[in-house]
């Protein structure tokens, strides 16, 4: 390599082979041995695929176990790994469906595993062949099979589906791809999540959660004004402005009737024992002797002479001197 007084090689002498794309055989052994390992492992975990098995909006296969432990926690190494091959596809267990394969129990792949067949023509399902599930049922199927088949309902629990949640597995064909993320797009719109059921959003928590406490806030507000009405002797006035408006000159049931709006019952009732001590105290002021005696309970009609109202006495003109 030098200073051992050899040669040293020249770029031509390594580089013995010019870059070049890949043939068009290299090409098919690439995606076949990559269609392999997704059909047979779990991207997350790197271990065998076992039932149950889940799938994402892409149609990528994982086991269920490996998508409960990335959502209950863990480490922050693996856990941002798998965000990374999960690409936000997967945040709560209504973003993945379960997949129903149904097993040829004739047959043993390799390593002793099970091999999935389609339940309506047996043709076997793997690395190589065109397969699909149905959304939400999850039953698998091959393509050509659901292609044939009339009606949009599984044939083995008779579920509905619409023709767009027929998802492909392992998808290859740039189409199929395209398809499923402007799919799952939509569902998003919806407030759906892969699997059909609804998913609470960012913003609808934060409305939720912000409605709760305004409503708090304001219930507050009534307690604090009718313990301030009760206080300052201010009822009817202050706590009409805090809860419900009642007017001034309605009766203690009229005020218990108007105070029914009040949801909070410690409000309400401190608002009614307000309201009620103010008719009363307004009717004792109407019932005071000293100002009814201002005025004569005679019948008006009649002359009054010396009894007439002391407020009207010593103001009548006489007879003749109108003349």
């Amino acid at each position: 390599m030098g200073n051992d007084g050899g040669s040293i090689p020249t770029r031509r002498e390594l580089v013995k082979e010019a870059a070049r794309n890949p043939t068009v055989s290299e090409l098919k052994e690439s995606q076949a041995s990559k269609e392999q390992y997704y059909w047979t492992t779990d991207p997350l975990s790197r271990t065998p695929l076992v039932p149950p098995i889940v799938s994402d909006c892409t149609g990528k296969l994982y086991n269920k176990d490996t998508i409960l432990e990335f959502l209950i926690g863990a480490d922050e190494e693996s856990k941002a790994e798998a965000e990374k091959l999960l690409q936000g596809n997967v945040k709560s267990l209504r973003d993945v469906a379960e997949v129903k394969f149904s097993v040829d129990g004739d047959a043993k792949g390799p390593d002793g595993r099970e091999v999935w067949k389609c339940a309506i023509t047996g043709d076997r399902l793997g690395p190589g062949v065109r397969a699909v599930y149905l959304v939400p049922c999850g039953h698998a199927f091959s393509a050509s099979a659901i292609k044939e088949v009339s009606g949009e309902r599984c044939l083995t629990c008779n579920e509905s589906y619409a023709a767009n949640d027929v998802i492909p597995i392992v998808p290859t064909a740039e189409s199929d791809v395209a398809r499923l993320a402007l799919r799952v797009r939509g569902l998003r719109d919806r407030g759906l999540g892969h699997s059909l059921k609804k998913v609470k959003g960012d913003k609808a928590k934060e409305k939720n959660k912000e409605g709760k406490k305004r409503k708090h806030r304001d219930e507050k507000e009534r307690e604090n004004g009718a313990s301030a009405a009760v206080a300052d002797g201010r009822g009817g006035e202050g706590d009409a402005r805090d809860a419900t408006p009642v007017s001034r000159t309605s009766t203690p049931v009229q005020a218990q009737a108007q105070m029914q709006g009040i949801k909070n019952a410690s409000t309400a009732t401190l608002t009614a024992k307000v309201m009620a001590e103010q008719e009363v105290s307004k009717k004792r002021k109407l019932e005071n002797e000293n100002l009814k005696s201002l005025f004569s309970s005679r019948d008006p009609s009649k002359p009054h002479g010396k009894s007439a109202d002391f407020m009207t006495r010593g103001f009548s003109i006489p007879a003749s001197a109108k003349r």
